[in-house]
């Protein structure tokens, strides 16, 4: 048998009780200035009345209606009580069996890939073993908690099972040093030190977050924008007051005719398609003889409070496409959305259809909805008294903080995104280790009011884009009515864009569609460069009807990455080739370097 007690906290080494003390000491240091930083602007400026409050009154309301299915019958109740008794009986007594040297199996355990759990300890050491499958009984009652009660609204059900998964999530033993056999090594190996860094990395990201926590997810001191991310070299040929445009230079001496733009998601930066160089797709895209401009949005502020998802679309993808004729003398184009940007793009087909406008010659949507009926966890905050809230909210600034939507995000996955780097950063006091990716995870903009109120009422509220009621500057918007072929990738494990909803949403288009599904999620099936030869993509037939996982049993899989295959399918559309552009060698002159001002412009 194997010997496991070198594992065993009080195997970890002789304590020293005078460093231990002095760390102790400088951990509630720490804490006094994590305190500060905490309570300086809010003596500064009055605590807003909308905030936090809010989520918390929707979440007492949702587990209300879920106790009021429980409690309202008698019978149900001592169900509800007898269901978690008997698992826990159950455990006392593998429990007991295993303490009198009986072999027992685990009466549950965790998901394979659950990383919370990896530590051997917490199989090997009876203490924390009792303490996970306790913690794993208790959560799987919570779940069959909301699964079971009858007669709830599927909204309501989604929030309960959001918030449930979330409190879960945050009560789970390895994020306390003393449910933690890792954790109680470290501090008790280290005399407490581990925890006296961390307190004065929790001070210094409460005061990076204006009072609120920013939890650090990559060591932002080594990168730099324009440096070693968003570098690839280009010009801003045009700006208004909502976005500047970017043309790429080129780095081959011939390019295809047909110029590319690319229009990211307002509520982030555009430079997620450009990271490091090995990641960058606009990099890759100019590598292979594309003419790239971009839009990189502004980070709005309280100035820009009306202007709307119309203006957006006017001052953004029209005036850019205006602004690649002037600089190339093209009037076709290729079009890229992501995300939010996708949907505006599909938008902007549907006005441009109606107005019988046909510059664009293709469109590609990455990870991007125009159907919300199966959005997936984000619609857990969208209902007209979450909205009516919000919005209050957003009037007395003229924007959302582009932290309101980063914690929304973080929060899809917070065993991921959110819980790891607590543990890491204020319990282990490590800083996480530099990544482009979550660098620009945690770079969030704010978004005008006006804009973020159409977006989520007209989409996930009410759905009027693929109900076919939605207008814009007066025209109402029929998506058949794009005839334009369309490249449509989702994501397999994506938490943002579900991929079943962008499969659903191919129907809704005039035109051929491909649709491809990408391994891995929201952002790394997207940014999945071919060097790196990681996940697999499948394509197939017509998409739209069905299943997802009907459509997928007949695909075909490939290995790696589906930007060549993208490729191909741009050049079916236009093989013809023009001397490569120089960036602000035509019409409309250079302003100023890539990647340009506004992506610079914290939140």
């Amino acid at each position: 048998m194997k010997d496991n007690t070198a594992s065993t906290p009080s195997k970890a080494g002789a304590v020293d009780i005078e460093a231990f003390a002095k760390n102790l000491a400088r951990m509630v240091e720490g804490g006094g200035k994590a305190l500060a930083a905490y309570l300086k602007p809010r003596e500064q400026r009055p605590v807003e009345a909308a905030g936090l409050s809010d989520e918390i009154v929707d979440m007492a309301r949702t587990f209300g209606e879920v106790a009021t299915y429980w409690l309202s019958d008698p019978n149900r109740a001592v169900e509800l009580q007898s269901r978690l008794g008997r698992a826990y009986l159950e455990l006392w007594g593998a429990a007991a069996r295993r303490l009198s040297g009986e072999e027992t199996g685990p009466v549950v355990t965790p998901d394979p890939k659950d990383k919370r759990f990896a530590d051997p300890e917490w199989s090997s050491n009876q203490f924390f073993d009792f303490i996970k499958q306790a913690y794993l009984l208790s959560t799987l009652w919570a779940d069959r908690l909301i699964k079971d009660a009858e007669g709830l609204d599927p909204h309501t059900r989604q929030k309960a099972e959001f918030y449930v998964r979330q409190i879960a999530n945050a009560l789970s033993p390895s994020n306390f040093v003393l449910t933690n056999p890792a954790l109680l090594r470290e501090t008790l190996g280290s005399n407490a030190e581990n925890l006296a860094r961390g307190m004065g990395l929790l001070a210094e990201d409460i005061e990076a977050g204006g009072g609120d926590l920013k939890i650090r997810q990559s060591d932002a001191a080594q990168f730099e924008i324009g440096r070693n991310i968003a570098a690839s070299p280009g010009k801003v040929i045009l700006e208004n007051e909502l976005m500047q445009l970017i043309q790429y230079a080129p780095s081959t001496p011939t390019v295809l005719k047909t110029p590319l733009l690319i229009v990211p998601p307002w509520i982030n930066k555009f430079y997620v398609l450009d990271l490091a160089p090995e990641k960058s797709f606009i990099k890759w895209c100019v590598d292979h003889g594309l003419t790239v401009f971009v839009i990189s949005w502004i980070n709005p502020d309280a100035r820009l409070a009306k202007m709307g998802f119309e203006e957006y679309m006017r001052l953004g993808p029209l005036t850019a496409l205006d602004a690649i004729e002037q600089a190339t003398g093209e009037k076709k184009v290729h079009t890229i959305g992501y995300c939010v940007g996708g949907t505006m793009l599909s938008i902007t087909l549907a006005y441009m259809a109606a107005k019988r406008d046909r510059r664009i010659a293709s469109a590609t949507l990455f990870a991007a909805q125009v159907d919300f009926t199966h959005a997936g966890d984000l619609k857990v905050f969208v209902d007209e008294e979450q909205l009516e809230a919000l919005e209050r909210r957003m009037a007395e600034r003229g924007y959302l903080e582009g932290k309101w939507m980063a914690n929304a995000f973080n929060m899809l996955r917070s065993n991921d995104l959110v819980w790891p780097y607590v543990v890491n950063n204020y319990m282990r006091g490590k800083t996480p280790a530099p990544f482009d990716l979550l660098y620009w995870n945690s770079d969030a903009t704010r978004m005008t009011a006006a804009n973020h109120g159409f977006y989520l009422r007209q989409c996930y509220l009410n759905n009027t884009l693929a109900k076919g009621t939605m207008e814009i500057g007066g025209v109402k918007l029929n998506l058949k009515k794009i005839k334009v072929p369309l490249y449509n990738l989702a994501t397999r494990e994506d938490h943002i864009a579900p991929a079943q909803s962008a499969f659903l949403g191919s129907k809704f288009f005039g035109g051929p569609v491909k649709f491809v599904l990408s391994g891995s999620g929201h952002i790394a099936g997207v940014v999945n460069p071919p060097s790196r030869g990681k996940y697999q993509y499948w394509t197939g037939g017509k998409a739209g009807t069905g299943t997802l996982e009907t459509w997928l049993k007949k695909a075909k899989e490939h290995p790696g990455s589906w930007w060549p295959d993208w490729f191909e399918w741009i050049k079916s559309h236009g093989a013809d080739e023009a001397p490569a552009r120089e960036p602000g060698g035509g019409k409309l002159k250079a302003i100023e370097d890539a990647p340009g001002r506004y992506v610079r412009v914290p939140s």
